[in-house]
């Protein structure tokens, strides 16, 4: 077993003690290990049974779904459209509870447990514009018999899976390329650079929120596949790339739709007051462990000895980009430019946030949850559950996490969606033409697909090389 994992079986195993000796142990969130985290909850057997919405501070302007979820969004076509497929979901529906309904085991076994059989990958590495590496995997196989389309052109749908910020590929993100490529789609992971054994070629690393690697990997994904409709889903702290991504780019980011797994808003508040301390030392040691191979690479530009001395995600955060040697920049600086909500009003792809009352990283919802964004934003949904820690939502094994299902269930709803608004608008135009003796365009242009030509003149394709 690697290091991190050691290191991640031996906070599962302290977890459990602390349980069984402690169980009115209150964490860093201000609540009791194992305890409801919203207010006025009770923690019953059958809670997952009943409709209603998961606490009463989103119970304005949210709709109820099956297992206790709801979901809170601004009233809208899309979001009725949403939520019938939402309703009629069978992964939402109430199943038997298992030893793994704890928040801290659904956490722990997503990261610890490894995906078996995983999916075969074939790797390419990209070259940016400054010469730095990522690395995008194409999920090949196993190949399934009955592989169903997920497009309206019959062509596969590309999805582009971003993992979290600290380059853990883990259960969950390998359980949905497979579940996806089994539906119809073109699964393609994003490494950032140095993560998952992207070498690290210049001495520089991604911000928390900088989408610009990002934008270059998109283009040329477009630039593979023009014709296929292309989704997104980030998670956890990977959802901060995203959502900067998508509201830098705002209309022009090629992405029909996206969804968030347990992302992290207050991204700020949440470095700043800390995770649990188990999790803290967890994520911050396997930061330290993959950036170990690269410190003399990087002796030029940070304070080496003093990112491997910090104690914290927020020390090793500001000494990793705000106190380097070439360009500091304070804290407050550093975020002004990474907040993945500081051009949300620009986003014009619809999300879908799926996120846990009990999440044990992230806090209590009523503290990280921008419920203000859904409620006013008519792009931006989120479905709440009662149950899943942080990126968990499993079930009994063999079936995938039920997040997964749903995810892929409301893209293939925003698919039709798109598709009979589509209609609608053609419809609309054979009548202004026949009535009006000459053809009108629609209120809404359609979004042209860049040449090939004008590709080859923004990137040169070459530097990007396989293996």
């Amino acid at each position: 077993m690697p290091p991190w994992g050691a290191a991640l079986a031996l906070i599962l195993a302290v977890l459990a003690l602390l349980r069984l000796l402690s169980p009115r142990l209150r964490g860093p969130w201000g609540r009791a290990v194992g305890e409801r985290t919203l207010p006025g909850a009770q923690d019953r057997d059958d809670e997952e049974a009943d409709g209603g919405a998961p606490g009463d501070q989103f119970s304005d302007r949210s709709e109820p779904l099956p297992g206790g979820c709801s979901l809170v969004c601004k009233p809208s076509a899309l979001a009725q459209c949403l939520l019938r497929a939402l309703r009629r979901s069978a992964a939402l529906e109430p199943g038997p509870r298992s030893w793994l309904s704890g928040p801290h085991l659904q956490t722990l076994c997503h990261f610890v447990l490894p995906v078996a059989p995983g999916p075969e990958l074939a790797r390419e590495y990209l070259q940016l514009a400054d010469d730095g590496l990522v690395a995008l995997d194409w999920v090949v196989g196993p190949c399934v018999r009955g592989r169903r389309i997920t497009s309206a052109g019959g062509l596969p749908a590309v999805l582009l899976v971003i993992p979290n910020a600290w380059g853990r590929l883990t259960r969950n993100v390998l359980g949905l390329c497979l579940l996806a490529l089994e539906r119809g789609y073109y699964p393609v992971i994003f490494h950032r650079r140095g993560h998952h054994g992207c070498p690290l070629v210049s001495p520089r690393l991604q911000p928390f929120g900088d989408p610009s690697d990002l934008k270059e990997a998109v283009t040329y994904i477009r630039f593979r596949h023009p014709a296929a409709p292309l989704f997104a889903v980030s998670e956890g702290s990977g959802s901060a790339l995203l959502l900067s991504y998508l509201g830098e780019c705002g209309s022009s980011s090629y992405v029909t739709g996206a969804a968030c797994i347990s992302p992290v808003l207050r991204c700020r508040e949440w470095f700043e007051t800390g995770l649990p301390w188990p999790y803290e030392r967890g994520f911050l040691l396997h930061q330290k462990i993959a950036l170990s191979r690269y410190a003399t690479a990087l002796e030029d530009t940070v304070d080496t000895s003093r990112l491997f001395r910090s104690r914290s995600l927020r020390e090793f955060e500001e000494a990793l980009f705000c106190h380097t040697k070439s360009f500091p920049i304070s804290w407050d600086t550093y975020w002004d430019r990474n907040d993945p909500l500081r051009d949300v009003d620009e986003a014009a792809v619809p999300v879908l946030c799926i996120c846990s009352a009990d999440d044990p990283v992230c806090g209590p919802p009523d503290h990280t949850l921008t419920t203000e964004l859904f409620h006013s934003n008519p792009y931006f949904f989120l479905l709440l559950s009662r149950h899943g820690g942080h990126c968990g939502f499993l079930r009994q094994e063999p079936l995938p996490a039920w997040s997964h299902e749903v995810i892929l269930e409301s893209f293939r709803a925003l698919t039709e969606f798109f598709r009979m608004e589509e209609r609608m608008k053609g419809l609309s135009r054979h009548r202004a033409s026949f009535l009006g003796g000459r053809r009108r365009g629609g209120a809404l242009q359609r979004r042209e697909v860049a040449s090939s030509s004008n590709l080859e003149e923004i990137f040169s394709w070459k530097r990007s090389y396989t293996r």
